[in-house]
């Protein structure tokens, strides 16, 4: 089975990490995988994506072309990426930013990402954590432990108590939305 994934948001939000950190879980889940990244030429502000494919089998490909999930952190990259998401993929977008989610077939997940990380963290920054917990939670896409590991590979250890408390708060979020809360 192959799973296309894209992480997608401005240049700042942590798209980029989020999407390492996932390509890095399902290589220690024991899954082939690639990940690329794209942004702006501006540091902060333009536009930014990740895309991770996992598979079981070879990646003949490095490019996501059809999402099977996609993760949106603003209006502006939804808007331009969701034409790229399957039928019946997935979406989780934040709903505390981006105001109107395009007519779509895929399931769609709306959680308050930036929100619950400034409530819960302290700091926005870490949305991109959150939102990473919550797509992990809602897909399934590797194990507990790899992402854990890959958590702990990636971010410095100053950090690291905050980065898997957002973890969590992301998973909770997406386990409150399965509780029809």
């Amino acid at each position: 089975m192959k799973t296309e994934i894209r992480i997608c948001g401005l240049g700042g939000q942590g798209v980029v990490l989020a999407g390492q950190i996932l390509g890095r879980a399902a290589f220690y889940d024991g899954k082939n995988t690639v990940q690329t990244q794209s942004y702006g030429a501006e540091a902060r502000g333009g536009m930014a994506k990740s895309e991770v494919i996992i598979s079981d089998g070879k990646i003949g490909f490095p490019a996501v072309r059809r999402c099977d999930a996609l993760a949106a952190m603003t209006q502006e990259t939804l808007d331009k990426n969701i034409r790229d998401l399957k039928e019946n993929g997935t979406l989780l977008v934040d709903n505390g930013i981006i105001q109107t989610v395009p007519q779509t077939k895929a399931h769609v997940y709306k959680l308050p990402m930036t929100q619950a990380s400034e409530e819960k963290i302290g700091e926005r920054m870490y949305a991109n954590i959150v939102m990473l917990g919550a797509l992990i939670k809602i897909t399934g896409l590797v194990s507990e432990d790899p992402i854990k590991r890959a958590i702990e590979y990636a971010v410095p250890r100053r950090a690291l108590d905050l980065n898997m408390k957002a973890y969590v708060t992301g998973k909770e979020l997406a386990t409150s939305l399965h509780r029809g809360y």
